[in-house]
């Protein structure tokens, strides 16, 4: 700050421009920079995070992002295209094929295996929506809630997509009412896709988290569910996958989950 000259009080000294130029680089942010923290994190190379910040996708703490940003990756709230991403350290995804009998929860009083038990106890994860205990199939968990809160909320429209063994074969009146909404008594569900590839299967895809949801629907046209595998979720597919067996995610396919909660289809560069 400016101090007042030796024995000429009225006169004001400005601090050395090294000491000016130290305080003025102290008020600005810290850290990483923001393209080297997007491709780090698999957003793709610093080209072209350079040219997704310069296109105004990128947003740092609500606040358009310019080049030469810099990050402090343990509190920042960095988004692309409104969308949170992980960017603080210690950040896991994991997808798991459920098998039946394991229950969506990270605790079950009763004392069944949980899908918290399957994968890794540190750091500590949640599962990223439900399948009912007689489900089977792909479920993610991860301790990024940000990304975890977009994917499970209906608003943001992430596609899952189930395999359903059912009592008899849909005729097109059944499969009509699938896909413009069957009234449950929670209300009448959103359109579906929905196709038969084989009698007695279905293959459905929905976009809300209702309970029990695709057992209910097709219980209300009149072929009950006898197993009900989820195959898809947003864009993550794995048949490689066997049941009981889980998989870190890809840096990319982590970018495509966010990407599919932006409701973006654009694809990875």
């Amino acid at each position: 700050m400016p101090v007042a000259e030796p024995g000429d009080p009225d006169r004001v000294l400005e601090p050395p421009l090294w000491e000016q130029l130290a305080a003025k680089s102290a008020e600005l942010p810290q850290g990483e920079r923001l393209q080297k923290v997007l491709a780090v994190r698999g957003w793709g190379s610093r080209r072209v995070c350079e040219d997704m910040i310069s296109d105004g996708r990128v947003t740092v703490n609500g606040a358009t992002a310019v080049l030469g940003r810099r990050v402090d990756t343990d509190h920042d709230l960095v988004e692309v295209d409104g969308v949170p991403i992980g960017v603080k350290p210690g950040l896991v995804y994991y997808l798991l094929n459920k098998p039946e009998g394991v229950i969506t929860t990270a605790h079950d009083p009763q004392g069944r295996r949980t899908v918290v038990q399957i994968v890794p106890a540190e750091p500590r994860v949640y599962p990223v929506g439900r399948l009912d205990v007689a489900t089977e199939g792909l479920l993610l968990l991860t301790n990024d809630g940000d990304l975890a809160h977009r994917l499970a909320h209906p608003s943001h429209g992430v596609e899952k997509e189930y395999l359903a063994e059912v009592d008899g074969a849909p005729g097109g009146g059944a499969l009509r009412r699938l896909r413009d909404g069957v009234e449950l008594d929670d209300g009448i569900t959103a359109p579906a896709k929905v196709s038969q590839p084989s009698p007695g299967v279905l293959r459905i895809t929905i976009h809300e988290g209702r309970n029990r949801q695709v057992r209910r629907m097709c219980e209300a046209v009149g072929h009950p569910v006898h197993r009900l595998v989820r195959v898809r979720i947003g864009p993550l597919r794995d048949a490689q996958l066997k049941p009981g067996e889980w998989r870190e995610l890809s840096q990319a396919e982590v970018r495509s989950l966010v990407e599919s909660a932006a409701g973006d289809t654009r694809p990875i560069r």
